[in-house]
């Protein structure tokens, strides 16, 4: 997280020669740069692409052939990350298993990677507004893959979980850049389908997450659920240097807050050590509680006096932003502990395959690929209060209806009834919960809204790996143990089931109809499990 919160970008750069690629466009005086190889043209070869973009003015259409390498070169950054997602909780018992690893170990190998991801999303914006948002971009991808890289070759636990910490900074770089390719290049009028291409094919890839983790873990083994994502930015990268023009903010200035996002992130860390570790009550866990939260406390009297805070304070003013920020702590954090229990639950108790427990995930994140852009469309003519109540509760109920889950349990009889009431609750609030977001806060600082609440629900899943299983007794091999770990497992439903019920009461009493005037979601279908979507700030037309 960063000192200025991202401002309306513009594209870089000059003229740089012409560029025989029909998909680029430009206009007098450019403020885009190419990337190596042809750069954008000069005014005259802008108006044939002009034209094509429709009314939106000048910038990169999507019919054209750079247009169509943006979108792909979007869609596979996005979806590393949301595999990444899915894929390593699924892989989680053979870790164990290889690496003779205890609870503590899966919970850090979760941890680690949302630890650095969390504290580190806003600053990935931030970075791309001031230093070039392709180049932020791919150089995250990079990261994200070398770090990939070193947890499939990882020797021991410990490797593994540096390596899932240094996966989590290549995320923050990456994820937020990848809608703001799209924002930042194509034209204005093509702008809306690109992010629906965006989203849907993102979605793909999140919804078949689970289901290719689960066959990399049987077939060649869980160290392909990390190398995988190292082919994949083999083609990202060279195709985003050759055909993604670069953008920035020039706009951006000031320092980047270093202390705070320093305070920020150690914070969380030792919170998160003293929640994993507690079981222990050696004196090492109680001076990393009680740092932590002085930590805290002083990240928050940082924030307060810095002139551009990497979160500034004054946002939440807005009572009805806190409310909802507090209703997506309540929900992501059922859902983070419960993504991070049912795989384990489905392969160490009913004795599932990692692909039997993969695939038992695709009814959630199928519905959620196929409805969810119906349930914003519902969400934005009758407001978010209503969706905001019932869905959390739907979750709730689906979290209930897994405590059938056991020895021997059925697919469909046990299995799919709750997976099913589940993926109908988050379509119900996904969607609606980021139209509140947006809602809350004035326009001009809904990509900042959008980030923090992102980075809420990321925390929130962090905290409740690490609590989750100490509030339900799972002691350190708990999950070696089908009998032991089947009994914990119900306990941990229920603490789900009660944050959920908590999330719904409060958006019932403090969600209210927005303004006619507020922003509205532009991503509309969505299959994240562990965070709501990002939203940039509308970047206006692209100057190419």
């Amino acid at each position: 997280m960063t000192g200025p919160p991202p401002r309306e970008p513009a594209p870089e750069g000059g003229p740089q020669g012409r560029d025989p690629d029909p998909g680029a466009a430009s206009s007098t005086p450019s403020t885009a740069t190419p990337g190596p190889g042809p750069g954008a043209g000069p005014a005259s070869a802008a108006a044939p692409d002009a034209a094509r973009s429709g009314a939106g003015g000048p910038g990169v259409a999507l019919g054209t052939a750079r247009g169509r390498w943006i979108v792909l070169v979007t869609v596979l950054g996005s979806t590393m990350a949301l595999l990444d997602a899915t894929v390593v909780n699924v892989a989680l018992p053979s870790i164990g298993r290889d690496l003779g690893a205890d609870l503590a170990v899966l919970q850090w190998i979760v941890n680690a990677y949302l630890l650095t991801l969390a504290g580190l999303i806003l600053v990935g914006g931030a970075l791309g507004d001031r230093f070039g948002r392709r180049r932020i971009f791919v150089l995250g991808v990079v990261w994200f893959a070398a770090a990939s890289l070193l947890c499939g070759i990882a020797p021991n636990e410990e490797v593994l979980i540096a390596a899932r910490a240094l996966q989590g900074v290549g995320g923050a770089l990456l994820t937020p850049g990848s809608l703001a390719l799209i924002q930042g290049s194509i034209a204005a009028a093509d702008r809306p389908r690109a992010v629906g291409l965006w989203s849907g094919f993102g979605g793909v890839g999140a919804a078949v997450g689970p289901f290719l983790g689960g066959w990399l873990v049987d077939g060649p083994g869980w160290r392909w659920v990390f190398l995988l994502n190292v082919p994949l930015a083999a083609l990202c990268v060279p195709v985003a240097l050759r055909h993604v023009p670069e953008s920035r903010d020039p706009t951006a200035h000031g320092r980047f807050d270093v202390l705070g996002a320093a305070l920020g992130a150690v914070s969380l860390g030792l919170v998160t050590y003293a929640l994993i570790e507690a079981r222990s009550g050696s004196p090492a866990v109680v001076a990393a509680a009680v740092v932590g939260i002085l930590l805290a406390v002083a990240f928050v009297w940082v924030e307060r006096r810095r002139a551009e805070p990497m979160m500034p304070p004054d946002i939440f003013a807005s009572r009805q932003f806190t409310a909802v920020n507090l209703v997506t702590l309540c929900v992501y954090a059922a859902l983070g502990g419960f993504f991070f229990l049912i795989v384990l639950q489905l392969q160490v108790v009913s004795g599932y395959s990692a692909l039997a427990a993969g695939a038992a995930l695709l009814p959630t994140t199928v519905l959620m690929l196929l409805l969810s852009s119906r349930a914003g469309e519902l969400g934005e003519r009758i407001g978010p209060r209503i969706p905001l109540t019932v869905g959390p509760l739907l979750c709730a109920a689906g979290m209930l209806l897994m405590l059938r889950v056991g020895p021997g349990a059925s697919y469909v009889r046990d299995v799919l009834p709750g997976m099913v009431v589940l993926g109908m609750g988050l379509v119900t609030l996904v969607a609606p919960l980021t139209e509140a977001v947006l809602a809350s806060v004035d326009p001009g600082r809904a990509g900042l809204a959008s980030g923090i609440n992102n980075a809420a629900a990321r925390v929130a899943g962090l905290l409740a790996v690490a609590a989750l299983p100490l509030l339900a007794g799972m002691g350190p091999d708990a999950y070696l143990s089908a009998a032991l770990f089947d009994g914990a497992f119900g306990r941990a439903m229920v603490w789900c089931a009660g944050a959920l019920a908590a999330g719904a009461a409060l958006a019932w009493a403090t969600v209210r109809t927005p303004r006619p005037d507020a922003c509205h979601p532009q991503c509309r279908t969505h299959c994240a499990l562990t965070a709501p979507p990002l939203e940039p700030p509308d970047q206006g037309p692209p100057r190419l």
